[in-house]
């Protein structure tokens, strides 16, 4: 609101009603246009467990159950030196992680569905959970 009354910003769509003043009404935006836009570098992705089990669409990455109670496994433990990184981190149901222990995947027999890595910060994946509330973001979302 503050960008479009100081006329930094202009409404393109109003999906979401009106405010009213003592003295005025003014439209709510859902999608504004900015007049000037000052370049910046892409933020990343900040790793934590809710980016991890998102990434991996709550799947346990070893034996493929869809489930919101996982928990996070390192792929090469930390105490054989790996890190807290993206490429180390996956989503992994209990049962699937107290088999795995503090050992390698190869040498509890488990393989990973898909190898970990860290998700690009594109619109898509950064506003896709809004998209189910908001359709008339779409356009704007897809291709940014």
């Amino acid at each position: 609101m503050a960008l479009v009354l100081s006329g930094k910003a202009e409404i393109v769509i109003n999906g979401r009603g009106t405010i009213r003043s003592a003295a005025s009404v003014f439209e709510i935006p859902s999608v504004i246009k900015l007049s000037y836009m000052v370049r910046r570098p892409r933020p990343r992705i900040a790793l934590s467990k809710r980016e991890i089990l998102r990434r991996d669409d709550y799947t346990c990455q070893y034996c493929g159950r869809k489930m919101r109670t996982l928990t996070l496994d390192h792929v090469v433990p930390r105490r054989q030196g790996g890190s807290h990184t993206w490429e180390n981190l996956v989503a992994a149901c209990s049962p699937c992680n107290r088999r795995k222990g503090g050992k390698l995947a190869a040498e509890a027999d488990m393989i990973l569905q898909r190898p970990p890595f860290e998700p690009s910060p594109s619109a898509a994946y950064r506003f896709g959970t809004h998209l189910e509330q908001r359709q008339e973001w779409a356009e704007f979302i897809e291709g940014w």
